[in-house]
């Protein structure tokens, strides 16, 4: 039986850390992977959720999130939220979820915080989209 391993936790395993892993992700200017442009949702976001809605009352804990539309969106305090397109900027993938803290992608461990700037494995951010809660209602919208 064989064991999957991530494209990370392999490279990691041949020696490969800090600025030279990041050179092996995007060091050569042909990867089309390091060059996407196209870091969100193809279609304008505005939309609600309803945190009374089992599907979404993940929402009313700190620290969880949903997925929605191909957007992420997180309870990150007890009074805030962030949203931000579930297509990481690294590889093109829907695959962005949120770890408590930050959004992080799950396909390669690109990090990003929770306005979308890039913190790790990548350079280029994510969209972010804003947040308003009125009672149970939480509208995302560009």
């Amino acid at each position: 039986m064989s064991t999957k391993i991530q494209r990370h936790e392999f490279l990691r395993s041949l020696g490969f850390k800090g600025a030279s892993l990041l050179a092996v992700y995007c060091g050569a200017a042909s990867l089309s992977s390091c060059q996407n442009e196209s870091v969100g949702p193809a279609s304008a976001i505005d939309f609600t959720l309803d945190l009374s809605n089992a599907a979404y009352s993940a929402l009313n804990t700190v620290g969880k999130y949903v997925i929605y539309n191909q957007v992420v969106v997180a309870r990150v305090s007890a009074t805030s939220f962030a949203a931000v397109t579930q297509i990481c900027s690294h590889e093109g993938r829907a695959q962005v979820v949120y770890n408590g803290t930050n959004f992080y992608c799950s396909a390669h461990g690109a990090t990003f915080s929770t306005t979308g700037t890039a913190l790790s494995v990548t350079n280029k951010a994510i969209a972010s989209y804003k947040t308003a809660l009125s009672g149970t209602t939480l509208r995302v919208y560009a």
